[in-house]
């Protein structure tokens, strides 16, 4: 019985090694586009509140 390590063959390793950068990249990328799509929903979320005084008074007494 041969068992072959991952170093045993140069060509396989290399293409081993193309198929995880690529698919790093790949995921990379769509994580990168899912950020921007929170950033772009982030963005429409309106920055002011419709009662001005909500929040000014705070009971800091117990």
């Amino acid at each position: 019985m041969d068992i072959q390590g991952a170093g045993s063959s140069g060509a396989s390793g290399a293409t081993l090694e193309i198929k995880s950068l690529q698919l790093a990249k790949s995921q990379q990328e769509r994580e990168g586009k899912a950020t921007l799509q929170l950033l772009d929903a982030a963005a429409d979320v309106p920055k002011t509140s419709a009662n001005g005084t909500l929040g000014s008074n705070i009971d800091t007494f117990v």
